[in-house]
């Protein structure tokens, strides 16, 4: 009797120290951050920067020509075009073609350029040089009458009784009323009279 519980006391001695005996614990799985997975591989280089981006040059606006127009337009004088303008553009800007005037042999396609005159429905055929010792004011017989609204004040002045001041009194006044309508708005100019207009009514026409 004493010998079978013994044999259950060792028993359960047993399944006592069993029970007890401690637990291997497994190890925890090592944390890895996002930023690792992003990580380049070992031995791989960065990629180097790109060039700074360069910013396009600022686009200038088209530079201006000016373009002097006389003749048979509404305004003659110097009037200032985009640069590619036409002839056409420069006709409108000095107010367009005068009524019953033609734009004849003109190309009113064509690009002007900077600096040019333009005449509209005159021949443009400069005024023949003085003879040697000829003086200013004397007018070859027989010339074509000179057209007060193309005339510089050099060929105004070698009208007869005109001289240097009273041309520029002419040209001065189309540029502030714009192309003389007829040749008696001539008398509209301050120094010629009754006398000095009988005189050049028929040296000039418009």
């Amino acid at each position: 009797m004493l010998a079978t519980v013994g044999v259950l006391a060792a028993l359960l001695a047993g399944v006592l120290l069993w029970w007890s005996r401690p637990e291997a614990q497994p190890a925890p799985a090592a944390a890895v951050s996002p930023a690792a997975h992003r990580a380049a591989p070992a031995g791989a280089s960065s990629p180097a920067p790109g060039p700074p981006a360069v910013p396009a040059p600022p686009t200038g606006s088209a530079s201006a020509v000016l373009v002097d127009v006389g003749g048979k337009v509404r305004r003659p004088g110097v009037v200032s075009l985009p640069a590619g303008a036409r002839v056409i553009d420069a006709i409108k800007a000095a107010g367009g073609v005068r009524p019953g005037a033609r734009t004849g042999a003109l190309n009113l396609a064509r690009r002007v350029v900077d600096g040019e005159q333009i005449l509209v429905g005159v021949d443009a055929t400069p005024a023949p040089a003085l003879a040697p010792g000829a003086t200013p004011g004397a007018t070859a017989p027989g010339a074509a009458p000179l057209d007060l609204n193309t005339a510089d004040a050099a060929q105004l002045d070698r009208l007869p009784g005109v001289g240097p001041v009273l041309a520029q009194r002419i040209v001065d006044y189309r540029t502030r009323h714009g192309a003389f309508r007829s040749v008696e708005e001539l008398r509209q100019v301050s120094g010629i009279g009754a006398a000095k207009f009988g005189d050049l009514k028929n040296l000039v026409t418009v």
